[in-house]
């Protein structure tokens, strides 16, 4: 009968889940909190206002929603918002969105998964190039180019977005 409890499978699960949730809570406050920089206010910040909503739409309590506004305000913390450039398996470009509170940190843990992965970094600039950028921090970058790969690369480019996913940092990565 040893093995078979049913506590120790719930525990599990729950941890499971309570860590994929505090992940997916973490990247939204702090792009709440990124939003708040220009203005505090919803009313006036189309961006913090369409941020406070995805917040809500996944469930994040309105009192941490609250406190990320007011980081901004007591200027507390120094988060900052990078766009990151590299080049992935295939030649594909790839645009990385992240907000982190150590810049240098971030960009080395990030050279590094993309070293593991089979990508390369790219120079600030190198890869923007292909793709749209969104009006005033409003809509998504979209490929001006898009480019067909390979099966054995659109794997490796998988695996690395995932790795990259998995880092509370990013946001958001796009591909061409």
């Amino acid at each position: 009968m040893s093995g078979h409890s049913k506590w120790s499978q719930i525990k599990h699960q729950k941890g499971i889940t309570d860590k994929k949730r505090g992940q997916i809570f973490s990247k939204l406050l702090n792009a709440v909190t990124i939003a708040a920089k220009t203005d505090p206010n919803p009313q006036f910040n189309p961006r913090l206002r369409s941020a406070i909503e995805k917040a809500r739409e996944n469930n994040v309590p309105q009192d941490n929603i609250e406190r990320a506004v007011k980081k901004v305000s007591e200027g507390a913390e120094n988060i900052e918002e990078l766009i990151l450039e590299a080049y992935g398996p295939g030649g594909i470009a790839i645009l990385i969105e992240s907000i982190t509170d150590n810049k240098n940190r971030s960009i080395s843990e990030i050279k590094k998964v993309l070293g593991d992965n089979g990508a390369k970094w790219a120079e600030s600039g190198s890869v923007r190039w292909a793709f749209e950028t969104p009006a005033a921090g409003q809509g998504e970058w979209t490929a001006k180019f898009p480019q067909e790969i390979s099966e054995e690369d659109k794997v490796s480019l998988a695996k690395l977005i995932d790795a990259l996913e998995v880092r509370d940092d990013i946001q958001k990565i796009t591909t061409n």
